[in-house]
């Protein structure tokens, strides 16, 4: 265990001194039985019942007080936080690599949903010629919410950037949680609204969406939850990570009505042709905030860069919070670079819809796969065990089960990444799909093909 020692000594000179020594080890059960002072600079000799304490500056005084107090290490942590499950991250390219035995750039890595394209060549100017690495950033990042302003026609004074869109849900999220505050949460949705709830303290109501391929949002369900746990944030996703599939603009509308802050996640936005983004609707809703990023659409996950459209009201309280240089200089002039290539971000995001179709026919033709509509940059696919795709292997270490874990697994051998789930129901042998470029769908499709056949 260990000790904190607090003493307070008298001296010569009338005053009174405390000392707090802390991290004295010793085994327990502990109990102080005498002491002894000779030294200002601490040195302790302890077993089992004596600690022995000696000051040279000090001639030997009266103790008049000697407080111990044993402790374990994990008695610092706030309690809620003891039992927190980590939030379980993708693999960095150069750790499989080391993993799987293959060269990074035989990797094909469809498991995160980034952009297989990358950033516009504009955003490696920029980088390269950034002439102030050295100065702190702006910590209001007036330029980049003075071009997204233009981008999503609302005025810069609605606009939070952050280190990616999670630094900006976490943030909210410590704004308006008191320890035992409930959200509202759609699963299966993104797994960080109940992460970082859990973190803050907060508590989280379910209200599952319903089956495949719809995947809708029981609005009914979200009222009445609403109406009996009084929670203070409803988390939104549209499209949803990780099925693809889009909110109905009047369920949005009916849950606007409701007393409580939605907070609707746009990351995939771009992806989707048949309906816009909402990020001007926060005008007229002090309810509502919206979420977007330059992960997806401009290829900068790994450089972190988010934003939001905020009410005014909780822009206050926003700046409040922040931390001051949350976003990088290097972060902000790479997306200001990106938004300047509207030309690139358009032909990406048609390149990458185009794909989507393809893969999604490519992955119909196999009789144990059943691929979801999406209106993201990822297809979510069951794989439920098909006698028409004959199935019986001659090698047993490779027999195919139906288990999506064995598919991801036998899939990474191949080089190929893909993400896989088994709860909850609706996402049951199930895995995720990222859409890559067209060589990228010919890997995989060859790799299901070899899978799904005799050896």
């Amino acid at each position: 265990c260990h000790i904190f020692v607090s003493l307070t000594i008298q001296t010569r000179a009338k005053a009174h001194t405390t000392f707090t020594l802390t991290h004295i080890q010793c085994p327990a059960p502990f109990r102080v039985t005498g002491a002894m002072l000779t030294s200002q600079s601490c040195s302790v000799m302890h077993d089992m019942s004596v600690t022995r304490l000696f000051f040279k500056k000090y001639s030997p005084q009266k103790l008049s007080g000697v407080k111990c107090r044993a402790f374990k290490n994990t008695d610092f942590v706030r309690k809620h936080i003891l039992d927190l499950a980590p939030y379980q991250p993708i693999v960095p390219f150069d750790v499989l690599s080391e993993q799987l035995d293959i060269p990074v750039d035989e990797i094909v890595k469809l498991d995160a949903n980034e952009n297989p394209y990358g950033p516009p060549e504009a955003v490696f100017k920029a980088l390269a010629q950034s002439k102030f690495p050295h100065i702190y950033p702006d910590p209001e990042s007036r330029r980049l919410r003075a071009q997204l302003s233009l981008d999503c026609g609302i005025p810069a004074d609605n606009i939070l950037v952050g280190c990616g869109a999670d630094e900006l849900i976490d943030l909210l999220l410590r704004i308006v949680l008191e320890p035992g505050d409930f959200i509202v949460n759609t699963p299966p949705t993104f797994g960080m609204y109940a992460f970082d709830c859990a973190i803050n303290a907060g508590r989280v109501i379910d209200i599952p969406r319903g089956e495949a391929p719809g995947f809708k949002i029981n609005v009914r369900g979200i009222q009445e939850a609403v109406r009996e746990y009084k929670p203070k944030v409803l988390f939104l996703t549209s499209p949803n990570n990780p099925d693809g599939s889009i909110i109905d603009p009047e369920d949005i509308d009916e849950l606007l009505k409701l007393p409580v802050l939605v907070i609707l996640d746009e990351a995939y936005i771009e992806f989707c042709n048949s309906q816009e983004s909402r990020m001007p609707d926060v005008l007229q809703h002090d309810n509502l905030v919206v979420l977007r990023t330059f992960s997806k659409r401009a290829g900068l996950a790994g450089i972190r860069i988010g934003y939001g459209a905020v009410p005014l009201w909780l822009m206050n309280y926003c700046w409040r919070v922040k931390q001051p240089y949350n976003v990088s200089v290097l972060a902000e002039e790479a997306a200001c670079a990106a938004l300047e290539s509207k030309e690139y971000l358009q032909r990406v995001k048609d390149l990458l819809v185009e794909e989507r179709g393809r893969l999604f026919s490519k992955l119909e033709q196999f009789s144990s796969l059943t691929p979801y509509p999406s209106n993201s940059n990822f297809i979510l696919t069951k794989y439920v065990f098909s006698l028409c795709d004959d199935l019986q292997r001659t090698d047993e270490t490779h027999r195919v089960t139906g288990d999506a874990a064995e598919l991801k697994s036998y899939l990474a051998t191949r080089g190929i990444i893909v993400r896989y789930y088994s709860s909850p129901e609706q996402l049951k042998s199930c895995i995720r799909i990222s859409v890559g470029k067209p060589e990228h769908t010919d890997r995989l499709i060859s790799a299901l093909q070899a899978y799904f056949s005799d050896v």
